[in-house]
């Protein structure tokens, strides 16, 4: 069986192939038990056979660039953090499109060949970006530019590592739920990774959230006037109080979280409409746009960007692991 994937979406070929192994078992409520089969010596399991990938065709391979290594490289890049993960290049053809070029992959699980994916995308002339269900950074190298990008740029509010050689970035909306649902998650990282720096980074989302901006302004004059550590008191306090970031109750829970924070409330208030204010908010936002993000809440790993939202923790450090190995 041959199906589409997703380079953007995180691995759902196990989940896909247990929900098809489950669907192919007869459980009717009314069948008759089977007879027990006759006991006997367990042998040891087969090892599970290679991926059944078609074989290559030279034919298919007209484009001079990106070269398969570089093809190679990128893929162990994107998906080497998972060992049961297999793939082949199929194809890297010409297209129409002057230095436009088509790339199809072929990818299994170990531990259920008989499945096959196939991603088909497009590589930019310039070598830099492919082109699927949205823009990606592509390359030997995919996150590098991007790691720089924030390395210089991502001066929000920090805890952890003084250096920047292990770099976690989260864009965050205080008014988002799902950012709110994942900050145990990255409180967990934190724990996992003594060794990162973390750096939070305002991106209120305005068209959908009323308050989210009046909020990221708080926050900034919450770090500047009392510190990084007063920031992430004031941002435990408003997450857990989200409920009430209305256009009728927004002020007074921002003015408690403030002084839960050891902040002096009237002063971050004063300070929330200052131009300096919206100016490091207005900053922060077009650092998200300059990365292309469109959602919250979205964590950058040395550049290696993640919509983390509903990411189940362990493959999320699974992924942080295996990133920060790649970047020594």
């Amino acid at each position: 069986m041959i199906f589409r994937i997703s380079l953007r979406t995180l691995p759902t070929l196990l989940a896909l192939a247990a929900s098809l192994g489950a669907s192919a078992q007869s459980t009717g409520s009314n069948a008759v038990p089977a007879a027990p089969a006759p006991q006997s010596i367990a042998t040891p399991a087969a090892p599970p056979a290679a991926p059944a990938f078609p074989q290559q065709d030279p034919r298919n391979f007209t484009a001079a660039t990106p070269t398969r290594d570089t093809v190679e490289a990128f893929l162990r890049q994107t998906w080497g953090y998972d060992a049961d993960r297999v793939w082949q290049v199929q194809a890297i053809q010409k297209t129409s499109a002057p230095g436009v070029s088509k790339v199809t992959v072929m990818v299994a699980q170990k531990s259920n060949p008989q499945q096959t994916g196939s991603l088909v995308f497009w590589t930019t002339p310039d070598g830099n970006n492919l082109i699927a269900n949205d823009v990606l950074p592509f390359g030997a190298h995919p996150f590098d530019t991007r790691r720089q990008l924030l390395q210089a740029a991502a001066t929000g509010p920090a805890r952890g590592a003084k250096t920047k050689t292990m770099l976690l970035v989260e864009f965050a909306d205080f008014e988002c739920p799902h950012c709110k649902e994942v900050q145990p998650t990255i409180a967990k990282l934190l724990l996992d990774f003594p060794q990162a720096r973390f750096v939070y980074e305002n991106f209120p989302l305005v068209s959908i959230h009323s308050e989210a901006y009046k909020a990221s302004a708080y926050s900034v004059c919450v770090a500047k006037l009392n510190g990084n550590e007063a920031f992430f008191r004031f941002s435990d306090a408003l997450f857990a109080d989200q409920a009430q970031l209305t256009p009728e109750a927004s002020t007074q829970a921002l003015k408690d979280a403030a002084t839960k924070a050891g902040a002096d409330p009237s002063k971050v208030a004063a300070c929330s409409t200052s131009p300096e204010a919206k100016t490091a908010v207005d900053g922060s936002v077009k650092l998200a746009q300059d990365l292309d993000i469109n959602e919250t809440p979205y964590l950058f790993v040395n550049g290696r960007g993640i919509p983390i939202g509903g990411l189940a923790y362990e493959q999320l450090k699974q992924i942080v692991a295996y990133q920060f190995s790649q970047d020594k």
